[in-house]
């Protein structure tokens, strides 16, 4: 009965939910149509000819078409292979915004709050978190927005509560950020039933908890999988796993990481390549799945190995 009425504006009930998770006030968040769409509206009110767009190479790709839509220059910064925070770099960057998705995307890797905090008593623009995988890692940064009124967080509902195709997301703020982005957003950007959906599953914590204790294990033990095909795999802190294949006699590199994304397409399962950078072209991007998803996966890993 309710669709014939506009949904909240604002989304209130929503935000009143959300800040309750984060033991924050409502007036700390705002919501978007995915975090993708507030990741936007942080580039429509801070980015332009003259004020730039800072980024860690490679993460999300979304980053850089954002800067390109508001003609930002953007400052990227090469990451080590082993995919740590750049410290000294970002703080000295000129960027007026800097993102930094933890846990990083694709590695997987998460920072602490002391490294965070670092980057932030040194780097006079805003930080923006990109936490997209966070209630999957064992640690976040909501605690640092007590302190730093430079520090913004995005979160999402697609990963851990499993509503990607509602796209709902939210940021978390200083008040007097968070009205600079109501200023600057769509004003019925989340529809009534996402944020219906949302607020419904944010409050199941029950559930919730059990859903991502139940990706977490199968995780760590398809970390053991791994391990046990002796393929280098970084530490997760994510919902995915990034590794190096071997295929059947040990060799590796981007022509065999391309050969088992290849065959795992055409039997149908989607994993993700990136083969544009030196730091990625070797590995892929593996989605946890449910228990059986992942024995059909292993099942067709060890096809492909015996057949390459």
């Amino acid at each position: 009965d309710g669709l014939r009425l506009y949904a909240s504006p604002d989304g209130r009930s929503l935000r009143e939910a959300i800040s309750i998770k984060h033991d924050l006030s409502p007036d700390q968040v705002i919501l978007g149509n995915g975090s993708d769409d507030v990741l936007n509206v942080l580039a429509r009110a801070f980015c332009g000819p003259d004020h730039g767009i800072g980024i860690i190479a490679p993460s999300y790709s979304l980053y850089p078409f954002l800067a390109s839509l508001q003609a930002a220059p953007i400052e990227a910064i090469e990451f080590d292979r082993d995919f740590n925070l750049p410290i000294d770099s970002i703080r000295n960057c000129s960027a007026d915004i800097f993102f930094i998705p933890s846990p990083h995307a694709p590695s997987g890797k998460g920072y602490s709050n002391e490294t965070l905090r670092q980057i932030l008593e040194g780097f006079p623009g805003l930080l923006v978190i990109d936490e997209a995988y966070a209630d999957f890692a064992g640690t976040n940064a909501v605690e640092l927005l007590a302190t730093f009124p430079n520090l913004f967080i995005t979160r999402t509902f697609s990963k851990s509560y499993g509503l990607a195709g509602l796209r709902v997301g939210y940021g978390l703020g200083n008040p007097d950020l968070i009205r600079i982005l109501h200023g600057v957003r769509d004003v019925y950007n989340v529809d009534l039933l996402a944020q219906a959906g949302a607020q419904t599953a944010i409050e199941d914590v029950e559930y919730f908890e059990e859903s991502r204790r139940k990706v977490l294990s199968t995780r760590n033990q398809f970390l053991d999988e791994l391990e046990q095909r002796g393929w280098f795999t970084y530490p997760s802190q994510a919902n995915f796993v990034f590794t190096e294949p071997l295929d059947i006699s040990g060799g590796k590199g981007p022509a065999v990481a391309a050969s088992l994304f290849q065959y795992l397409k055409a039997n149908k399962i989607l994993i993700r390549y990136f083969p544009n950078h030196s730091l990625t072209e070797s590995f892929l991007r593996v989605t946890i799945g449910t228990d059986s998803q992942m024995q059909t996966l292993n099942r067709a890993i060890d096809q492909w190995m015996a057949n390459v």
